[in-house]
């Protein structure tokens, strides 16, 4: 009596269990637990199919009924499915062979093996609910912005829990350099993708994303978020600089100053969040030539020479608008081809003055390894004087040589020049 009585708690434990489970709809409840009942009776006679099961997810009860046929005495072959006309007349007097009695059965009658094994089955089935769940729920949910708490920090990735702790990712190579936490720690990034193999879904999140620069920015200017002003481009060095390009589709609106702020008051917020990301914003265009001209400030280009087939431009500025261009590490023409997708190539504007015939690179190979003018030649600088106006750290990137070989290359150079004026 007292091992049935366990056997009852133990079931009335089970159904709680899974009738508090969250994010799953009624339907859903009671075909589960449904299915459940009838894997374990399948399992203990062979067939469920004479079986009613009536699951109540309100109450937190269930009913089995059995459904038997009635035979006579003595033809009894299988007590599951049949039952002998002496006992069915003990149920209801008016029964007759042939006829179907239904029963109620107490599922505990079963067994402690029985109720074991449909916690076991429940328990299978949950955890396939609680995956399909969360799949479902974050599949919905990529390109937004969540908050979690760092739960666990490892090598390659921080774990973070969300509000109901469910599981997120954030791998290092989607944190910013800069970014530091702690156990505990609040982070806030975007939903960047979910992957689901085997059944095992994963929520991986961004920091480094563009979209999560977008979605702070629609956040932060209530113009974005109705509207008005459109993000059109994006390029990011995370933790670095960025560039965003904006658009107004009313005259009345300055985008980059809606995005700006009052004292910048709208875009410190989002540099904070970036760990003090510098952002700038400019104004877009249609016009690739502007486009180009607004993406390299703050320098002032003089002119240029585009080539829409191979998407490169040739960009020509004045001598102390060069290093500006460029940018510290080449930081601010990168972000520059970023975001207008063109190659973009920075040189000089000559001095009339100094517009005296050029040397081709080929007449220096006496003092000049040739492997060195053919790097040079692969990057379309072909003469001197080309050399001398091209920036030297495009030289070094671009060419792939070492500060020492261009400084070297660029004395011989100088010095070529300077003796035909003497």
């Amino acid at each position: 009596m007292a091992k049935q009585k366990e056997n009852v708690i133990s079931l009335v434990d089970t159904f709680q269990e899974f009738k508090e489970l969250k994010n799953i709809d009624r339907a859903t409840l009671i075909n589960v637990l449904e299915e459940s009942f009838r894997s374990v009776i399948a399992k203990m006679f062979g067939s469920d199919k004479n079986y009613d099961v009536i699951v109540n997810p309100d109450k937190g009860d269930f009913e089995i009924r059995r459904n038997r046929v009635v035979v006579e005495d003595g033809e009894l072959t299988d007590p599951n499915a049949e039952i002998a006309l002496s006992e069915a007349l003990e149920i209801d007097e008016d029964y007759e062979v042939g006829e179907e009695v239904t029963d109620e059965v107490s599922f505990v009658s079963f067994g402690r093996r029985a109720i074991l094994n449909l916690r076991q089955t429940l328990a299978s089935k949950v955890l396939e609910l609680e995956k399909d769940s969360l799949y479902n729920k974050y599949k919905d949910m990529v390109g937004t912005i969540i908050a979690a708490e760092v739960y666990q920090i490892w090598k390659k990735e921080i774990l973070l829990l969300d509000d109901e702790g469910n599981e997120l990712l954030l791998p290092k190579s989607e944190q910013i350099p800069s970014d530091f936490y702690r156990k505990g720690d609040t982070v806030r990034a975007v939903v960047l993708r979910v992957d689901n193999q085997n059944n095992n879904p994963k929520i991986i999140l961004s920091r480094t994303s563009p979209l999560f620069l977008q979605r702070l920015f629609e956040q932060e200017v209530p113009e974005i978020n109705d509207g008005l002003i459109t993000l059109k481009r994006i390029a990011r060095i995370p933790g670095e600089r960025a560039k965003i390009a904006v658009e107004s589709y009313d005259d009345r609106i300055d985008p980059v100053g809606a995005c700006v702020g009052v004292k910048g008051s709208r875009i410190h917020g989002i540099v904070r969040e970036l760990r003090n990301e510098n952002i700038d914003v400019i104004n877009y265009t249609a016009n690739i030539e502007l486009f180009i001209k607004r993406a390299l400030s703050p320098a002032t280009v003089s002119s240029l020479i585009l080539n829409e087939e191979t998407r490169k431009v040739e960009v020509y500025l004045k001598p102390e608008e060069v290093s500006l261009a460029i940018g510290k590490g080449g930081m601010n023409i990168k972000l520059a081809s970023m975001l207008t997708e063109y190659t973009i190539d920075v040189f000089r504007e000559l001095d009339e003055e100094n517009e005296e015939e050029d040397i081709y690179l080929d007449e220096f190979a006496d003092e000049i390894d040739q492997w060195v003018i053919d790097a040079i030649h692969a990057i379309g600088i072909d003469t001197a004087k080309g050399v001398l106006n091209a920036p030297r750290e495009m030289l070094i990137e671009k060419a792939d040589l070492e500060e020492d070989t261009v400084d070297e290359i660029l004395a011989i150079l100088r010095a070529e020049f300077e003796n035909d004026n003497e």
